[in-house]
């Protein structure tokens, strides 16, 4: 074994998994761009004020897991932990606010925390990532809610239904946290050290800790839906009239924040039954003064991210088949020095007209070359030797059909063009 491994946390995406994250990516895409959805790309490093501001000090991401550097250049920079930070200085750097609203974006690609690797979960993963900017409607809440669900469902999981909250806004929110500390001031010397920093720098994350010492606390906690504004209780009370309107499943999570200080009002997560102890899948929320934070023009937002790797991990688990990815269709056999340079120039001419073909590597008998061509998966072998050239003619091989033909070389590139 070589003493150099992939760093803990990280993954190999070997070959033979491929058709699993091809088909993954092609359905969400589909299914995002028929919502009218557009993709954005956003660099994988930005400045480390960005997410420090935006997903907010105090937070476990922020203090604890992000991958931070400074460059050649004495620029802080980070390893993005999340996408809504990045889109939305995108979309501020840019001025796509001038564009039609609300905005729909979504991406995919690689996440990084420093974080205890768990089943699906590393300290490297895929995401992709959804976004709506430009409208605070209810209805626009549910988008989202419904492009994820319809996801995973599409893709094999079961039982599937919503974990909701709301965190208020900055108008209410500040009166809960007032009225949460109150309560755990009597609670100070049952609660955990990280719970007790919490309350001090990000408050509501008190209600996400896991730790089995504050589940008791936690569980007596008041429920921010008591103390929300009337604008907050309206925007959830619509929400949950569209769910039940289109029966989706839904339960109310008064201990769902999500870890990042940018949510207002709507945080939620799917669930799927069967996939082990972690039955969230995925989760998001709405984030409508995030822009405002990052110097932006105020601008209402809302999104999820989901982790491929752990959706894969449950395809694999439960047998959920694929698509296999289309390789070459043609094998070019040759014997001979001569019989090679013109199998080199079928196959430059096969890959001109979009036929996918390998070519036998190096000087190996007939049978040999046939043999690599069956565990190829190839549904053409064409046969190449002396005597094809000195006639013209080449033998293809159906090795599905198991039967041959000869067929004039002037004419094999158009004959196989129609068939494959």
């Amino acid at each position: 074994m070589s003493r150099y491994q992939r760093p803990t946390g990280t993954l190999d995406i070997l070959p033979e998994d491929q058709h699993y994250w091809h088909h993954v990516r092609a359905r969400a895409s589909h299914l995002a761009e028929s919502s009218g959805f557009e993709r954005i790309d956003v660099p994988i490093f930005e400045v480390t004020e960005l997410f420090a501001r935006g997903v907010g000090e105090g937070t476990d991401i922020v203090d604890k897991e992000m991958y931070s550097f400074t460059d050649k250049g004495d620029h802080e920079l980070t390893l993005r932990p999340e996408f809504t930070a990045g889109v939305l200085r995108a979309y501020i750097e840019n001025g796509m606010h001038v564009r039609p609203q609300p905005l729909k974006l979504y991406t995919f690609g690689p996440i990084f925390r420093y974080e205890r690797p768990q089943a699906g979960r590393y300290r490297q993963h895929t995401q992709f990532n959804v976004e709506i900017l430009g409208e605070q409607d209810p209805a626009v809440d549910l988008e989202v809610m419904l492009l994820a669900w319809d996801l995973y469902a599409d893709l094999g999981f079961r039982d599937l239904a919503f974990q909701l909250n709301s965190t208020g806004c900055p108008q209410c929110k500040p009166g809960y946290i007032i009225v949460l500390k109150d309560y755990y001031a009597g609670h100070m010397g049952e609660i955990c050290d990280d719970c007790r920093r919490r309350l001090e720098r990000s408050p509501l994350r008190v209600l996400d800790c896991k730790t089995d010492q504050c589940q008791p606390i936690i569980a007596g906690a008041p429920h921010i839906l008591d103390h929300l504004c009337e604008e907050c209780a309206e925007h959830f009370a619509t929400l949950r009239e569209y769910l039940d309107l289109l029966g989706r499943s839904y339960s109310i999570n008064h201990r769902l924040v999500r870890g990042l200080d940018y949510y207002t009002k709507t945080v939620f997560e799917v669930w799927a039954a069967g996939i082990g102890a972690q039955a969230a899948v995925c989760g998001g929320g709405r984030y409508d003064g995030l822009a405002e934070l990052l110097d932006g023009p105020p601008t209402p937002g809302v999104g999820f991210g989901s982790g491929l790797e752990r959706i894969i991990m449950v395809m694999k688990h439960r047998g959920v088949e694929v698509p296999s990815l289309p390789g070459p269709a043609v094998f070019v056999a040759h014997l001979g020095a001569q019989a090679k340079r013109k199998a080199l120039e079928l196959a430059d001419a096969l890959r001109r007209e979009d036929v996918g073909v390998w070519v036998a590597f190096g000087e190996r008998g007939l049978r040999s070359q046939l043999r690599e061509a069956g565990k190829r998966g190839v549904r053409y072998a064409l046969i190449l030797g002396e005597d094809e050239l000195a006639t013209g003619v080449a033998t293809v091989r159906d090795m599905q059909a198991r039967e041959q033909v000869n067929l004039e070389l002037a004419g094999l590139v158009e004959w196989l063009k129609t068939r494959v």
